[in-house]
């Protein structure tokens, strides 16, 4: 006859660190302090070096930056004043006045430089009602958008004073300008909307003040952490400013939800009567170990953005993984050692009635849950096979549109809302002259850049450029402009592209300038350097990487993952469940994301407009995110399926007990990670906005469809096979039903009464020379149960 497996008894690294945390409470408090202070204080000393132009994009367009950035080449910022009007033409007076007074007011700043004027320039559109003026920006262009407010307001005047004569501006300096000024104030909307959610939805969660602040003091002081440190390592390999952004979506979600885990866990414990300490210990052993290997899963997965070759993804790898790493360790440290000290004082705060709703919840989870839980997952035990086939057709159905996606690097006008003036000027420059706001930019390096060999292959190139019909336009106001920079031997081309700078007409056209026109004049000077870049050359050369490089990113993220699982879990059918259905959210995620930003099917619900296609290094980025993230509630649920089954349980019954005993924790978890990534989804920019709807639907449906249907409908039709050959030799414990219909726990609470801290197995259980022998009581029919074998919630 066989017997319940025995646990060999291992030390588990998650309660040694929650147990030394415990016995040296105030060195692990104060260290963290003087952690987060010393990393903030050497991060603020050292600055954050974020990339060069050349070094955000990839290919031949930033082989035309880097050429620029080593000869020292300091690239203005270029800005365009549209004078247009729908009655009048460029000849009539009253336009050629309010030409003349728009030159006279951006001169008058004494701001800018290399002004052109739309007469002499040929800046005129083909219909005679536009007029172009061109100038730069004087100073460095990084600071140009600091600058630009005196030019803006001199414009806005000259407006004013000509009715019936539309004067607006639109360049480098003042779309920074109005980007700067809209993201800062996004970011503290966010900052300000996303740690009151996730403070509050802790509230109703443990119904005390004092226990919702700590996660969320935790979370923050992690990510102050981790800003400080990610300062520090930008100098080794420089990251995207946009990362610290990501750095605080990533360290609030992950931060709070594996605080939240740890700290529920112990509360359950003291709820069902243990002391201070073996709660400590149980939730150590237990969540502890489930924050570690999810934390894990998140950073290796993380780490996979390395592969893809590009600077951008490697500064969002370090970003996650040190905010990740900063909060596991939080977590595991000194989070014990606050629990340890404040004991039942965590408590503090309790809101009305919280005693009460702590009591229903108690009678509820003795009863097998609550009335929703249970009669979904006893509608799933029902009928498995049918609830595995509704639940992937339905994420099936949702991945649809994924199949049709579309990637590009979005434009000023498709990231920003339709109704900003500065996005109008852009679209009516765009269509008066094509090409004129966002030209190819064609940069020569030669031996002698004014000698006769290069003079003429940039002759001929400006001919066969015009030849085609698509590159420059001097009729349309669009001609082609060679800037020659002598003492760097550098010559930059700007070449308008016909089409609206991201259609397939300028597509075509930038093929043809570097398929053709390019090899055939440039391209045979000797010893020449020659590179075609701009914005539309930036995302074509951006997407092509994406391509080139997405296949082995995600193949070294499903192969990690399935190694991670299959040591933590010693189950090839579990490590292989957890890829297909983290497949199926993201599938789904990536389905909802294409069909509302792409299609525009319910734009209107998250307040977007239709950009027709998703930004470029999104689907990569939330692949790793999703992939990781999901493993928080993969591991966690499926470490309590686990434990009941090392108890005893049926393999049935073992996933019921699991997923009920989880679901608070996890309803809390993605709730909080709904309502994070959900703000992120409320800003301005098209990107942060796709990237929060995204991240918010895949984990709403992660912790509903995922964990509550698919899960256990696979694990009760795989039975034992789901478990490592040493476990399914065990023989199910037959459970005493109580009067509710639960189990009854069998003798004793040898754990809870007599397991030194730190000395735990890997499930909490003692270790193998501290536990009793198998005995015959508290089992159906004499089935045995071992001594001080408790499960979750006390039971065997």
């Amino acid at each position: 006859m066989h017997t319940p497996v025995r646990q060999e008894g291992r030390r588990n690294l998650a309660a040694s660190l929650g147990g030394w945390s415990a016995r040296h409470r105030k060195t692990a408090v104060f260290g963290w302090l003087l952690f987060v202070v010393l990393a903030t204080v050497i991060g603020g000393a050292a600055g954050q070096r974020n990339l060069t132009d050349a070094q955000q994009g990839t290919g031949d367009s930033a082989r035309a930056l880097q050429i620029l950035q080593d000869a020292h080449i300091s690239q203005p910022a270029g800005e365009m004043v549209l004078v247009h009007s729908a009655t009048q033409t460029t000849n009539d007076p009253q336009f050629r006045a309010a030409v003349q007074d728009a030159i006279t007011a951006v001169q008058g700043t004494k701001l800018t430089q290399n002004l052109r004027d739309p007469y002499s320039a040929g800046l005129i559109s083909a219909d005679k009602h536009s007029a172009l003026i061109e100038f730069d920006m004087t100073g460095e262009a990084t600071s140009a958008a600091d600058r630009v407010q005196p030019v803006m307001d001199a414009v806005a005047k000259v407006g004013s004073a000509h009715p019936g004569i539309a004067v607006s501006e639109f360049g480098e300096a003042s779309a920074n300008h109005w980007f700067n000024n809209t993201l800062g104030k996004d970011f503290k909307h966010a900052e300000w909307t996303a740690v009151p959610l996730a403070l509050g939805i802790l509230l109703i969660a443990f119904g005390a003040l004092l226990a919702a602040i700590l996660p969320v003091l935790l979370a923050l002081t992690a990510f102050m952490a981790a800003i400080g440190l990610l300062a520090v390592a930008s100098h080794f390999s420089p990251v995207d400013s946009s990362a610290n952004s990501v750095m605080l979506l990533m360290g609030l979600a992950v931060g709070v939800d594996y605080c939240l885990f740890y700290l529920r866990r112990e509360r359950e414990e003291r709820a069902v009567g243990k002391d201070k300490e073996t709660a400590l210990r149980i939730a150590a052993a237990t969540s502890g170990r489930s924050v570690l290997v999810s934390g894990l899963t998140v950073m290796v997965a993380m780490a996979g953005m390395f592969l893809s070759g590009m600077h951008i993804f490697e500064g969002f790898a370090v970003a996650t993984i040190l905010v990740v790493a900063i909060a596991m360790l939080g977590s595991v440290t000194v989070l014990p050692a606050l629990l340890s000290m404040l004991g039942d004082k965590v408590e503090f705060g309790r809101l009305p009635g919280a005693k009460r709703r702590r009591a229903r919840r108690a009678q509820k989870a003795a009863a097998g849950g609550g009335r929703v839980w249970n009669a979904t997952l006893g509608k799933v035990a029902a009928h498995p096979r049918a609830a595995l086939l509704g639940a992937t057709g339905f994420l099936v159905l949702l991945a649809g549109p994924a199949f049709g996606m579309h990637t590009e690097k979005l434009t000023v006008d498709q990231q920003v809302p339709q109704n900003i003036p500065i996005v109008q000027t852009y679209q009516q420059i765009a269509r008066t002259f094509p090409g004129g706001p966002a030209p190819a930019v064609v940069v020569v390096k030669t031996s002698d850049i004014k000698g006769s060999a290069t003079q003429n292959a940039i002759n001929q190139f400006e001919q066969a450029a015009l030849r085609t019909g698509e590159l420059g336009d001097p009729k349309t106001g669009n001609p082609i402009r060679v800037l020659l920079y002598p003492s760097a031997n550098v010559a930059q081309i700007q070449v308008p592209l016909e089409g609206n700078g991201t259609d397939a007409t300028s597509l075509h056209a930038l093929d043809t300038l570097r398929g053709q026109v390019v090899p055939q004049t440039l391209g045979k000077l000797p010893g020449a350097q020659v590179a075609v870049g701009g914005q539309l050359a930036f995302g074509v050369d951006f997407n092509a990487q994406l391509h080139h490089s997405i296949v082995p990113v995600f193949a070294f993220v499903l192969a990690i993952t399935f190694l991670l699982m299959l040591v933590a879990f010693r189950s090839p059918v579990i490590a292989i469940t957890a890829i297909l259905l983290n497949l199926l959210s993201v599938g789904a995620a990536y389905g909802v994301m294409t069909a509302i930003f792409q299609h525009g099917w319910g734009a209107g619900l998250v307040h977007s407009q239709v950009p027709g296609a998703i930004e470029s290094w999104l689907p990569l980025f939330v692949f790793v995110v999703l992939f990781g993230l999901s493993m928080d509630y993969h591991v966690f649920v499926v470490s309590r399926i686990k434990e009941a089954r090392e108890h005893g349980m049926s393999t049935e019954r073992a996933v019921m007990h699991g997923l009920r005993s989880a679901a608070g924790a996890v309803t809390s978890a993605a709730v909080i990670m709904v309502a994070v990534f959900g703000v992120f989804g409320t800003l301005s920019m098209q990107d942060f906005k796709q990237l929060g709807v995204g991240l918010a639907v895949a984990v709403a449906l992660d912790a509903t469809v995922i964990r509550v249907l698919l899960l256990p409908a696979v694990m009760i039709l795989l039975g034992e096979r789901n478990w490592p050959r040493s476990l399914r030799r065990s023989v199910p414990v037959a459970e005493a039903p109580s009067a509710a219909g639960t189990l009854v726990p069998a003798q004793g609470e040898y754990v809870a009464q007599h397991a030194p801290f730190g000395r735990l197995g890997r499930f909490g259980q003692p270790e193998a020379e501290d536990r009793p022998a198998v005995g015959m009581v508290g089992g159906r029919h004499g089935a045995p149960v071992r001594f001080g074998d408790l499960g979750d919630d006390g039971q065997p």
